[in-house]
C-alpha cells in the first residue's frame, strides 16, 4: 500500500453565455410555474404600469384642456379618470406583488423539492466533491435566484412589451410619426440597454459567484473547525482568505454596478430623444393643422410615462444572467445525480465488503491510498489506522459506497459498489462520520435518524448495548432527555456512544465508524474502542477508524497501519 498526496482542487469554473441559456432551459421546467398564475402576473403589472401611462397622457389632456377654460362639465370624465387612475395604479401594483411573488415563491419551493428528490434518488456521492459552504449556497441562493427570475425578469420583460406596444398605439393615433419615433427609442431602451448591461455584467456577476462561494465555504470552514484551527496554528490563514473572498466579492458588485449606470444612461437618453422628436415634430405638426393645441401635450407627455416600462429591463437582464449563471450550477448538481450507469442492482445475500487492491481518493485528484486490501463480513471486526490527512476517511468512504473506487474493486453483498443501486449499500454496511450531526432534540428522536419506528424499549436495548446504561439510569426522563445543540449538554464520550447507538439501530450488519475516538481522553476512548470491538461478538460486522494505537485493539481480526504500511 502506498501513500499519496492530494494538491487542492480549484473550483473556479467559466461558461460561455450559450451554456448558461441550456442550463437555464433545462431548470425552468424544474420550477413548476403556472402559465394561468404567471399570465395573472403579468395582467396586473400591465395594468399597474397601463394606468401610469394611461394617468400621465390624461393628465395632460386635462391640463392643456383646461387652459382653453372650457365649461366643467367638459372636463368632470377626465377628473374622474384621473382620480380612477391613480388609485387603480397602487390597487393594480399591490396585485401584482402578490401575483408574481406567489408564482416565484412556488417555483422556489417546487426547484428546491425536485431538487432534493434528484439528489435523493441519484448518486450517493453527488455532492460528496461538493464543498459544503458551496452546497448550501447553491441549494439556498442559487435556487432564490432562479425563483426571482419570475419576479426581477419575466414578468417585467412581458409587462414592458405590453405597456409600450399600448403607448405607441395612442400616440400613433394621434402622430404617426411620434408614434414611429416613440417605437424606435423604446426598441433602443428595451433592447440595446439591456443586451449592453448584461453582456457587460456576466463576468462580473460570475466573478462574484465565485467571491460568494469562497466567502461561504471560508466561513464555513471557520465556524467548523476553530478549535482545530486555532491548535494547528492556521486560524489567522483561514481568516485572511475569508478576508480576500470579500474584497474580491465587493470588487465584482463594484464592477457590475457601472455597466448598470450605463445602460439607465442609454434609457435616460433614449427617453430625452423621443420627448425631443415628439416636441419638434408636434410643433411642426400643430402649425401645419394636423394636431390641436390638447392632442400635442398628450403626444409630448405620454412618452414619460412609456419609459417606465423599459426602465425595468436593464437591472432584469442583469437578474437574468446570475440566474443563468445559478442555473448553471444547478444543472451540475443534477448533472453529478443523474452519472449512474443502467443496470444498477441490490446488494446480494452476502452480507460483506470485500476491497481488493482498491485505489482511493476524491474524483479529480490524486490517489490517497493504493492498494489495499480488506474483507470485512459479520461477526469481524478489523482496525485501521492512521494519521489525519493519511486516507482513513476517503477509505472509509469508498467502503461505504458513497465515493468510486479510483482502481481496484470494491464488492458490497458480492456486487461491485458502481454497479449497486443507489442507496442499496446501506442495506450492508453504515457509515457513521466523526462529525455525525446530533440534532437538538431527545435521545429517542435522535436515535429515530437511523430508523424511523425506533420504539422507547430499542431505544434503551441500543443505548445499553453501546455503553449508556449507567447514564441512562441516571436520567429522570430517560430517553425523552433533550441533548441540545450538537449534544451539548452531554458529554463528548457520551455524545460518540449515542452516535454508536443510532449506528446499531439501523438493519445494516456491517458498521464503519470514523475515529469515534476522536476527542476523548484515553480512559474513555479506550472503553469505547472496546465495547465496539466487542460488538462483533454478536454478530456485527465492524471497521473501526482511529490514530491512536492502543490495547484497546487487541482483540481486532485485523489491523491495517496505513503509516507502516502493514497488516496484521
Amino acid at each position: 500500500m502506498r501513500l499519496a498526496t492530494t494538491p487542492p482542487a480549484s473550483d473556479r469554473t467559466r461558461s460561455r453565455p450559450r451554456d448558461d441559456l441550456r442550463a437555464l432551459q433545462r431548470i425552468w421546467p424544474l420550477l413548476g410555474v403556472s402559465g394561468t398564475r404567471l399570465a395573472f402576473a403579468v395582467a396586473w403589472g400591465s395594468l399597474a404600469l397601463g394606468a401610469a401611462v394611461g394617468l400621465a397622457a390624461v393628465s395632460a389632456w386635462l391640463i392643456a384642456r383646461a387652459s382653453q377654460m372650457p365649461a366643467v362639465l367638459d372636463l368632470t370624465i377626465a377628473v374622474v379618470a384621473v382620480r380612477a387612475l391613480g388609485i387603480g395604479r397602487g390597487l393594480f401594483r399591490y396585485l401584482d406583488r402578490l401575483a408574481s411573488h406567489d408564482v416565484a415563491l412556488r417555483g422556489s419551493a417546487t426547484l428546491r423539492e425536485r431538487l432534493y428528490a434528484a439528489l435523493a434518488g441519484g448518486r450517493l456521492d453527488a455532492v460528496a466533491t461538493v464543498r459544503r459552504g458551496e452546497v448550501l449556497r447553491r441549494w439556498g441562493a442559487d435556487v432564490d435566484d432562479v425563483g426571482d427570475l419570475v419576479v426581477r425578469s419575466v414578468v417585467p420583460a412581458l409587462v414592458a412589451v405590453a405597456v409600450s406596444v399600448g403607448a405607441v398605439v395612442i400616440v400613433g393615433a394621434l402622430s404617426l410619426t411620434n408614434g414611429i419615433v416613440l417605437a424606435l427609442c423604446l426598441l433602443v431602451a428595451g433592447v440595446a440597454a439591456p443586451a449592453l448591461s448584461a453582456r457587460s455584467v456576466r463576468r462580473a456577476e460570475i466573478d462574484g459567484a465565485v467571491a460568494r462561494g469562497e466567502v461561504s465555504s471560508a466561513a464555513m470552514t471557520v465556524l467548523d473547525g476553530a478549535a482545530e484551527l486555532t491548535v494547528s496554528g492556521r486560524l489567522e490563514e483561514v481568516l485572511g482568505g475569508l478576508s480576500r473572498a470579500e474584497s474580491d466579492l465587493r470588487s465584482a458588485r463594484d464592477r457590475a454596478a457601472r455597466p448598470a449606470a450605463l445602460a439607465q444612461g442609454v434609457t435616460v437618453a433614449a427617453m430625452g430623444l423621443s420627448v425631443l422628436v415628439a416636441l419638434v415634430v408636434g410643433a411642426a405638426e400643430l402649425a401645419a393643422g394636423a394636431l390641436n393645441p390638447v392632442e400635442l401635450a398628450v403626444v409630448v407627455l405620454t412618452p414619460l410615462a412609456a419609459f417606465e416600462g423599459v426602465t425595468a429591463l436593464a437591472p432584469a437582464a442583469v437578474h437574468a444572467v446570475r440566474a443563468a449563471d445559478a442555473a448553471r450550477r444547478l444543472t451540475d448538481l443534477l448533472d453529478r445525480a443523474e452519472e449512474t450507469a443502467r443496470g444498477h442492482r441490490h446488494p446480494g445475500t452476502a452480507a460483506t465488503v470485500v476491497a481488493q487492491d482498491v485505489t482511493v481518493g476524491w474524483p479529480g485528484r490524486d490517489a490517497l491510498l493504493e492498494q489495499v486490501s480488506l474483507t470485512l463480513e459479520p461477526g469481524r471486526a478489523v482496525a485501521l489506522i492512521g494519521h489525519n490527512g493519511s486516507g482513513k476517511t476517503t477509505l472509509l468512504l469508498t467502503l461505504a459506497g458513497l465515493l468510486p473506487p479510483a482502481g481496484g474493486e470494491v464488492l458490497i453483498g458480492g456486487v461491485p459498489s458502481t454497479d449497486l443501486a443507489d442507496g442499496s449499500a446501506a442495506t450492508v454496511a453504515t457509515m457513521t462520520s466523526e462529525d455525525a450531526h446530533v440534532f437538538d432534540t431527545t435521545l429517542l428522536e435522535n436515535l429515530r435518524v437511523a430508523r424511523g419506528d425506533v420504539s422507547a424499549d430499542e431505544a434503551h436495548d441500543a443505548l445499553r448495548q453501546a455503553g449508556l446504561a449507567h447514564f441512562l439510569a441516571g436520567l429522570p426522563l430517560g430517553v425523552d432527555t433533550p441533548v441540545g445543540e450538537d449534544g451539548a449538554l452531554i458529554s463528548g464520550g457520551e455524545r460518540r456512544r449515542l452516535l454508536l447507538a443510532r449506528a446499531l439501530l439501523t438493519d445494516a450488519p456491517l458498521l464503519l465508524l470514523d475515529e469515534p475516538d476522536e476527542h476523548l481522553d484515553p480512559e474513555t476512548a479506550d472503553r469505547l474502542l472496546a465495547d465496539i470491538v466487542a460488538l462483533r461478538e454478536a454478530g456485527r460486522g465492524v471497521l473501526v477508524v482511529t490514530h491512536r494505537r492502543t490495547d484497546a485493539l487487541a482483540g481486532v481480526d485485523e489491523v491495517i497501519d496505513l503509516e507502516d504500511r502493514s497488516w496484521r
